[in-house]
């Protein structure tokens, strides 16, 4: 079994692979993927969830395309990104190290962005970079956005039994070779109450059976911390939209409920939920996400 995935084998299939490159910043070799858009456009950057990367928006980078230069990226231990100096226990792994990473890389491409778009824990690094100050966008928008920390003694077991396992070598590649059965995949994203297209199936399967790739969304569970980002919540001042997958099985629709109850009533934030769509909602119906997309950033003009 091969450590990870390779550019040169795999990257001439992976989506939007034109438009792709690799930037040293923030002591990491970066994968990122970048659409021009029309001229003079504003920008806005995409930050996927844990264990996915940036073919998750394959179908929906083009469609904002329309109106924005669209900035994408693999975040760091996923996919073609490097994983930080350190391996599982690095720093850059947390939810404050990787927020800090992603400014680092978006300094070096000289982008300022109108716009954060994220799904999941995406949605909370974009989140800690306007807390601490990294990102001055227009608007934040979470696509069943992860914010809240796990509670009871899930909460209490959760990170030390995932740092546990991110440190013990064998674990990744034994998950890795577990994952290559269609079957333990399938169960994977269905407990995610998404349907995917059997393309969208294919690079899922790409990833999970890549030891590296499990390595680094490992490592990120093991080291976030979602308790400091909860309790810092109510000083956010950038305008939050939340969009909810309303069958969505990993990250509750309540949860989005009660992030909303801890928002500044100044920032205006909007619930919006999509009917019969899961976890993967921008993978299953992008042409929607992009509606929601461009409407709340006019509403925030």
């Amino acid at each position: 079994m091969t450590r990870g995935l390779d550019w040169q084998r795999d990257g001439p299939q992976w989506p939007h692979h034109e438009r792709s490159s690799f930037v040293w910043a923030a002591g990491l070799q970066w994968h990122v993927q970048r659409f021009a858009g029309p001229e003079q456009a504003p920008c806005l950057v995409l930050l996927h969830g844990t264990g996915a990367s940036t073919h998750s928006w394959r179908d929906l980078a083009p469609l904002l395309a329309q109106r924005f230069e669209v900035v994408a990226m693999d975040l760091p231990g996923h996919a073609f990104t490097g994983m930080p100096p350190g391996g599982v226990g690095s720093p850059q792994l947390s939810l404050p190290g990787m927020a800090r990473a992603v400014q680092g890389l978006l300094q070096t491409l000289a982008v300022q962005p109108a716009m954060l778009v994220g799904h999941s824990a995406g949605a909370a690094v974009a989140v800690r970079m306007c807390l601490d100050g990294l990102a001055t966008p227009r608007s934040v928008l979470g696509l069943n956005a992860a914010l809240m920390p796990l509670g009871g003694l899930a909460g209490q077991l959760f990170s030390p039994v995932a740092k546990l396992m991110a440190s013990a070598p064998f674990v990744p590649r034994l998950f890795a070779w577990h994952a290559k059965e269609p079957a333990v995949l399938q169960r994977l994203l269905d407990s995610t109450g998404s349907t995917l297209d059997s393309a969208g199936t294919a690079l899922y399967q790409r990833l999970v059976r890549s030891p590296d790739h499990a390595a680094g969304a490992l490592g990120m569970m093991a080291n976030w911390d979602l308790d400091t980002l909860w309790r810092d919540l109510p000083a956010l001042a950038v305008p939050l939209d939340l969009v909810v997958g309303e069958r969505d099985r990993t990250v509750p629709p309540e949860q989005a409920t009660r992030a909303m109850a801890r928002l500044s009533p100044a920032l205006n934030a909007q619930y919006l939920q999509l009917d019969g769509l899961g976890h993967l909602a921008h993978e299953e119906q992008p042409r929607t996400v992009a509606r929601l997309v461009f409407n709340r950033f006019d509403a925030r003009a």
